[in-house]
Formats: structure tokens, C-alpha cells, sequence
């Protein structure tokens, strides 16, 4: 797999830390991917993504009643929480999370008073019981139901939307460490950038060992890319219901999209749109969708519709999904030989190969299978979310496979600057600093930043006190 040499360089910043699970990506058992303790507090928090039903290590079932309240300064990760075992006795008090039991004690926890109300030691793997933690403490390992629901992903999980602190106004003190130093500032960037590209880079490479077929892996992982964040795990069960092995390679573009919209439960009735000339079209995606169904197929409530762009919308994208899918090479098989070109022409190559995949004249003009025309609608995929596949699946995927030219990370596009690289940048820079100078015009440090707002500032405390990065710059 290619080495980033940069991405040790970050790593240093998180060594610094006294709670390296909460900033860093974790260890986790030989061949499995890497992510950090915080994607298990957000399964644990969030009832979509914590499999019912758990059990202890001695396989007592338990019932979440309430996760309980996310705790941002110290002591456990939440507080208040209640759970009710099978003998109906409900417990109340605070949980922590760790990625294995063990780290309890590394932690040292037991001599902390913050951890007196303790009920639950949650886990990703059961493993042996810490030496310290009190005998009444209930184990509750996430590994077993995890690993038994086959639709689920850590990948799909979007830490940037879960509780974190709110910090004040007055200068943080990495804007103050920073604001002398900005080519430490610039490097502090690429190297965060770089190791948010290896981690990717790690991650794929793991699933591609587990996987018997890397190209579905790869299909997945683009269809979730398809999906954006709020639909990002519908698309992978979509793609794990309609494997790639199984599409026919004569079918066009339309056959496939039907078959993709009868599966996903989002086929809309052929006499319901306003625009009679588009009724023939839903018509015969029905047909094709009739005579090639699957036997589980998603329903119209697993996705999220509302409040999205139209652009952005499942069907939207499923059209996309369909023109990138259909035919005897797909999207994979055209990149998968794209040839080595100097740095600035791959990337450039790679985004044509995209928008000439996605291209389907019939959606020129349209943005719904219901409504009326929509003159300029523009097309299935536009460059934001081009370079969103290309740098969280694509790249990764050369990377895996020791097939991209380092020097392409230097002319990677920008993408949309997001709440949190907002926030972040604030954090880092202060209120004045001028984002085109910095990051803005970047897509490597764009990572950087998004990398930095993971492991440090989505679990700040209030004022930054004690955070390992401020204090490794002062």
C-alpha cells in the first residue's frame, strides 16, 4: 500500500494525547478496518445504528432504555443513562465506552471519582475482564450484533453530526500558537490531509483483504459515496441487494435504473406524473422492474427525502448509480485502467471519466420522474460530488493498491467548505484569517481540516482545556 510520508508527521500530535482512543483511530483485532472510539460512542447514542439486542459478555440480554446524556468534559462518555437486563430490573447511572476492555484499565478509571455511578462498560469486543472494574459493572460488547447485520459500516457514520461542545468567542489556543507560524500552520494541514487519505487508504485495503470480491467492495463504497451523508447507508444495503455479479452487461442504462428503483421502493406509480410524455418512460421501468425483482427490497422510508436539493435527491442519484453501472464496463473497469499521466491529468482524467459515465441525456432537462421539465437541470453529477467519490473511494482504492502517484495529492480540487471545516478553521486560525490563503482553494487541507475537527475539536471541552493538540503547538 502507498505510504503517505506526511501522515507520520500528524500522528505525532496525536501520541501527545493521555486519551489517544478519543483522538485517534483505534486498535482494533489483526485485518480489521481502523476507526476510532468515537464512531461506538455514536453507535451507543444514536437508536439507528446501536443493534437491539445486546447482551453482556455472559449473554444476559439487555434493553437500552435510554443511552443516556452525551458527556463532553470528563469523566464517562454518558451520563444517565438506563438499561433494563432480561430479568426486568432496570439500572440507571453513567456508561463508558472503550474500543476493548482492557483500555479500562490502561485508562485508569477505577481510581477516577467522575466514574463512581458507573453501570456499563460498553465495548467493541468482549475480551477479558479489566482487573479494576467493579464486579456489578454490566459488560456490554457492540462486536457480536455489529458484525451480524451485514448493511452495517462504520464509513456511514457521520461523526460531524453528533453532539459536541460549543466553545466561546475569545481566541483558541491553537489560533494563538498559529497565528505567527503560518507555514507550521499550512504543514499542520498536509500532513492531517495525508492522514486522513492513509486512514482511508487503510481501511479499504483491510476490507479488501476479508472481501472474496474487491469489486463489490469497491461498488459499495461508490454507492454510498452516491448517497451523500444522509443516504449514504441505504445506497450500500441498495448495492449489497443488487450486487455488482449480477447485473446484466447487455442492459441499458433505463433497465437498470428500473430494477435499482423497484428495489430501493422508491419506483413511483407510472400515472402519477404531471408531464404525460414521461408516463411511457415510468412505464417500462416498471416493466423491466417486474420481470427481474429480488425478494427483500428496501422500502420508501428508509430514505431520507425531505429537505434535500433536488439535485441531491435518491432518485436523482439512482439515475446516476444506473448510467455509472450499466453496460460491459463500468465505472470500475474504465478507472481501473486509467493510465499513469502527470499529476494534474489524472485527476482531471479521473473526473472526466465520471462525468462522461454519469452522462444521460434524458435527465438534461429534469430533475423529478413527476414533475414538470426543468429547462438546464444540469447533470446527474456535478463536481462537488465527483471529487467527493474520487477523494474518499477512489483515491484510497490507487492507494491500497500502490497506484497513485503521490504528487497527485498536491492538485487535489477543493470541496464545499462545511460546517465543520468552518468551525474548525476558526478554531485553528481565529476569526480573520483569510481561508483562500490558507485552505480554501485546497482539497488535501480541506481533509486536513476535517481530519483535525474529528480527533480534536468535535470532543472539546469548553475553552480547549487540555486538548493534546493545543498544547503539543503552544
Amino acid at each position: 500500500m502507498l505510504t503517505f510520508p506526511l501522515a507520520a508527521r500528524y500522528a505525532t500530535y496525536l501520541l501527545q494525547s493521555d486519551l489517544p482512543l478519543a483522538v485517534g483511530e483505534a486498535e482494533i483485532p489483526a485485518g480489521g478496518p481502523r476507526w476510532s472510539e468515537r464512531h461506538l460512542q455514536c453507535v451507543w447514542f444514536d437508536d439507528r445504528l446501536r443493534p437491539a439486542p445486546l447482551a453482556t459478555t455472559d449473554g444476559t440480554p439487555v434493553t437500552v432504555l435510554e443511552p443516556g446524556r452525551w458527556n463532553l468534559e470528563a469523566g464517562p462518555d454518558f451520563r444517565d443513562a438506563t438499561l433494563e437486563t432480561a430479568s426486568g430490573a432496570r439500572v440507571t447511572g453513567d456508561v463508558e465506552v472503550h474500543v476493548t476492555p482492557r483500555d479500562w484499565d490502561a485508562h485508569r478509571h477505577a481510581s477516577n471519582p467522575h466514574y463512581r455511578n458507573l453501570v456499563a462498560h460498553v465495548t467493541y469486543a468482549a475480551g477479558p475482564c479489566p482487573v479494576t472494574l467493579p464486579a456489578h459493572i454490566l459488560r456490554i460488547p457492540l462486536a457480536p450484533a455489529l458484525c451480524g447485520n451485514p448493511a452495517f459500516s462504520f464509513d456511514d457514520i457521520d461523526l460531524a453530526a453528533y453532539p459536541h461542545a460549543v466553545l466561546p468567542a475569545t481566541p483558541r489556543p491553537c489560533s494563538v500558537a498559529l497565528a505567527s507560524q503560518p507555514d507550521l500552520a499550512i504543514a499542520l494541514l498536509d500532513a492531517a490531509g495525508e492522514f486522513r487519505l492513509q486512514s482511508k487508504a487503510g481501511r479499504l485495503s483491510a476490507r479488501f483483504r476479508q472481501s472474496a470480491d474487491s469489486r463489490q467492495t469497491l461498488y459499495e463504497d461508490l454507492f454510498a459515496a452516491l448517497g451523500y451523508k444522509q443516504n449514504s447507508a441505504p445506497f450500500r444495503r441498495l448495492a449489497q441487494r443488487l450486487p455488482l455479479r449480477e447485473w446484466d452487461p447487455d442492459a441499458g442504462a433505463a433497465n437498470v435504473y428500473g430494477r435499482l428503483l423497484g428495489a430501493s421502493g422508491l419506483l413511483p406509480p407510472p400515472d402519477d406524473s404531471a408531464d404525460p410524455a414521461l408516463r411511457p418512460f415510468v412505464r417500462s421501468l416498471w416493466d423491466y422492474w417486474w420481470r427481474h425483482p429480488i425478494a427483500d427490497p428496501l422500502t420508501a422510508d428508509a430514505w431520507i427525502r425531505h429537505g434535500l436539493r433536488p439535485h441531491n435527491s435518491p432518485t436523482r442519484r439512482l439515475a446516476a448509480a444506473a448510467a455509472l453501472f450499466s453496460g460491459r464496463h463500468t465505472i470500475i473497469d474504465r478507472l481501473a485502467v486509467l493510465p499513469a499521466m502527470p499529476p494534474h491529468a489524472w485527476f482531471r482524467s479521473a473526473v472526466l471519466l465520471f462525468e462522461s459515465g454519469a452522462r444521460w441525456p434524458f435527465w438534461d432537462d429534469r430533475l423529478t420522474l413527476s414533475g414538470a421539465p426543468t429547462p438546464a437541470a444540469g447533470a446527474l453529477l456535478g463536481p462537488n460530488r465527483i471529487a467527493a467519490m474520487l477523494l474518499n473511494v477512489v483515491i484510497p482504492w490507487f492507494a491500497a493498491e500502490d497506484r497513485l502517484d503521490p504528487e497527485v495529492l498536491a492538485h487535489l480540487p477543493p470541496e464545499d467548505i462545511s460546517a465543520p471545516v468552518r468551525a474548525t478553521a476558526f478554531r485553528l486560525f481565529g476569526r480573520d484569517h483569510n481561508p483562500s490563503l490558507l485552505y480554501a482553494n485546497n482539497g488535501l487541507r480541506i481533509q486536513g481540516l476535517l481530519q483535525i475537527h474529528a480527533d480534536f475539536c468535535l470532543s472539546a471541552r469548553a475553552g480547549c482545556v487540555g486538548c493534546p493538540l493545543a498544547e503539543r503547538l503552544a
